[in-house]
C-alpha cells in the first residue's frame, strides 16, 4: 500500500456469498486498493474480530493502520474520507451534498427496507405471505427504477446511479443482486429483476455484473443456493418449487 497505508478487511468464511462483505470488497476495488481479506472462521468469532467490533462482533470490518471501521455503508464512506488512501481520487460517494444525502437515503432503504422483504420471500412457505413479500419487493424496486429514470434526466441515458462510474448507491444494491437472482429462483417465481417491469433497473443490472473490477466478485448463483438452504439459515423454511 503506497505509503505504507495497510488496510485489512475481516470477512465472511465462504467468499461472496455475504453481501455486507462483497460490499466492502466491491468498494476497495473500485478504488484499486489492495488489502489483507482475513476470513472469519464459521463456527467460531476470532479474538480479532471481537477486538475490532465489540458491540456487534460481525463482519466486515475494516482495518486501516490497526484502527477498525465497522458497518459495510460506513466502510465505504470511510474509503472516500480518509487521508492518505490511494483510491482519494476515486470518490464513490457524489460530490454535491443534496446528491450525497439522496445516495444514503436510498442506500439506507436498500439495507433497511429491500434486501428483508427479498429475503422474506424465502422465509415462509404459505403462498399468501410469499406473494405479499414479493410485492413489497418489487414495489421497492419500482422505487428504485424511478431513482435511475431521475439519473437519465434531460441527458443520455445514465449507465449507473453515480453517473459514468459506479458509485455510493450502485454498490450499496449491486451487492445483492446474487440474492434478488437466487430468491426468484428458489421461490419459483422467476426473476425479481424484470426487463417487463422495471426495465432501467434490469438494464442497469445487467451493466453492473459486468463492469470491471465487479464481475470477477459476484459469486456464482447455484452456489449461493445451496448456501442459502444448507448452510447460512438452516432455520428458514425455504420451499424450492423450480429454477
Amino acid at each position: 500500500m503506497a505509503g505504507g497505508e495497510e488496510l485489512k478487511l475481516l470477512g465472511w468464511w465462504a467468499p461472496g456469498v455475504s453481501p455486507y462483505v462483497l460490499r466492502a470488497q466491491m468498494a476497495l476495488a473500485v478504488k484499486g486498493l489492495s488489502y489483507d481479506y482475513l476470513p472469519e472462521d464459521r463456527w467460531s468469532t476470532s479474538d480479532l474480530l471481537i477486538a475490532s467490533n465489540p458491540v456487534y462482533k460481525k463482519v466486515p470490518v475494516l482495518i486501516h493502520n490497526g484502527r477498525p471501521v465497522c458497518e459495510s455503508l460506513l466502510i465505504l464512506e470511510y474509503l472516500d474520507d480518509a487521508v492518505g488512501l490511494a483510491g482519494n481520487g476515486k470518490p464513490i460517494l457524489p460530490a454535491d451534498p443534496y446528491s450525497r444525502a439522496v445516495a444514503r437515503f436510498w442506500a439506507a432503504y436498500v439495507n433497511d427496507k429491500l434486501f428483508p422483504s427479498c429475503t422474506g420471500i424465502l422465509k415462509t412457505t404459505k403462498q399468501e405471505e410469499r406473494a405479499g413479500k414479493m410485492e413489497e419487493t418489487l414495489s421497492g424496486l419500482r422505487h428504485l427504477e424511478a431513482v435511475m429514470a431521475e439519473c437519465s434526466e434531460g441527458e443520455a441515458e445514465a449507465p449507473f446511479f453515480g453517473g459514468d462510474a459506479i458509485g455510493f448507491l450502485d454498490i450499496a444494491l449491486g451487492c445483492y443482486l446474487p440474492w434478488f437472482e437466487a430468491a426468484g429462483r428458489l421461490a419459483g417465481l422467476g426473476p425479481i429483476i424484470d426487463p417487463a417491469r422495471t426495465p432501467k433497473l434490469a438494464a442497469w443490472a445487467e451493466r453492473f455484473s459486468v463492469a470491471e473490477p465487479i464481475k470477477a466478485l459476484l459469486p456464482g448463483v447455484d452456489k449461493l443456493e445451496e448456501y442459502i438452504t444448507t448452510a447460512l439459515y438452516p432455520k428458514w423454511n425455504i420451499a424450492v418449487t423450480g429454477n
